[in-house]
């Protein structure tokens, strides 16, 4: 019994790091996945006398470690296109500048390579995070696409990724991409295309999250198996799917998080459709011993009482491997 369990602090970027801290150490959390957002961690600070240090500490102070930090917000404005509104909502002052697409472009790029070196400052070898992707737009395929822009789309993505990754690699860091809708990899093919893309770098692998994978249809476990040495990092997000009788579809029909005749919402871990034991079985049969990282997200519970329990529901998946195999036990039974 050995599994590290983190709460991801992205979607409570409304407290302090430090409230955020208590609350989890008095849950029973191991540690905390931190996210380069609001005053949880600002990569740019990552040569300022005590920053990281006084962030260390603050951890210490209520028993929690750190084992990977996050970075989806800047990412998601490296590669997109359109840069506009949205990613003004998400990215700081400093990225966004004078809004110029190409500026926000570069400066998160900028910013990205700084959190390379603020995840070996402070010990940490892993940071979670999205890529965005000037393709997403083009989805559905319709008004047809000709196959060369999709190609360009992802020549775009390791343009721009190839030196943000050759950082990772000077400072003995990965990066693990979140497959998900919007990113250059956000389904089975993608993944393997953008893999392709970059040539197979080492620096750069998987965020497990099962959640948007439920929704597209596709196996969270197979993604595991078949990505066994991508899967730098594990984060634990429910999906409960709800079609109507056929009425509901999992495009959302553009409705608000909560709305009851989306076709899939976010749960609370436990509450959804993941499989998670077979899930970890898979996680195991990899090896993988990384952090297990609760992003807690439902938008119909109050997040204090839902944080506890999504950690007492995955704790029960910690279970020692067996002492002895089952094939010496019949071997030895057959053997009397």
């Amino acid at each position: 019994m050995g599994k590290r369990f983190t709460l991801f602090t992205g979607q409570w970027v409304d407290l302090t790091l430090e409230e955020v801290a208590r609350h989890a150490a008095e849950w029973g959390y191991d540690g905390l996945e931190i996210a380069v957002s609001g005053e949880h961690l600002d990569a740019w600070r990552v040569d300022e006398d005590g920053y990281v240090e006084e962030r260390l500490a603050l951890l210490e102070r209520y028993g929690l470690k750190c084992w990977a930090i996050s970075n989806h917000l800047t990412g998601q404005a490296i590669c997109d296109d359109p840069i506009d509104f949205r990613h003004q909502a998400i990215v700081r002052d400093r990225v966004w500048g004078d809004g110029d697409p190409e500026g926000v472009r570069q400066r998160a790029a900028e910013e990205m390579k700084l959190t390379a070196r603020l995840a070996r400052k402070m010990g940490v070898d892993v940071v979670v995070g999205f890529t965005g992707s000037s393709v997403w737009q083009y989805v559905a395929m319709f008004p047809p696409v000709p196959a060369e822009r999709i190609d360009r789309g992802y020549q775009d993505f390791a343009d721009r990724w190839h030196p943000i990754l050759d950082v990772f690699a000077e400072e003995g860091v990965r990066f693990a991409h979140e497959v998900h809708p919007s990113e250059i990899a956000y389904d089975y093919w993608s993944t393997v295309k953008t893999l392709e893309a970059i040539d197979h770098r080492p620096e750069f692998g998987i965020n497990w999250d099962p959640s948007h994978m439920m929704w597209q249809g596709l196996d969270p476990v197979a993604f595991i198996t078949d990505f066994a040495d991508r899967i730098y990092h594990v984060d634990c997000k429910d999906t409960r799917m709800r079609m109507g009788g056929g009425r509901n579809g999992i495009l959302s029909s553009h409705l608000p998080w909560g709305d009851q005749h989306r076709g899939w919402d976010f749960v609370s871990t436990g509450r959804g459709d993941v499989p998670w034991e077979d899930s970890f079985r898979a996680l195991a049969a990899i090896g993988y011993d990384g952090p297990v990282s609760v992003e807690w997200e439902d938008a119909g519970m109050d997040r204090l009482h839902g944080a506890p329990e999504a950690l007492e529901f995955l704790r029960r998946f910690d279970y020692d491997p067996p002492a002895a195999s089952f094939d010496a036990a019949f071997s030895k039974q057959s053997e009397q």
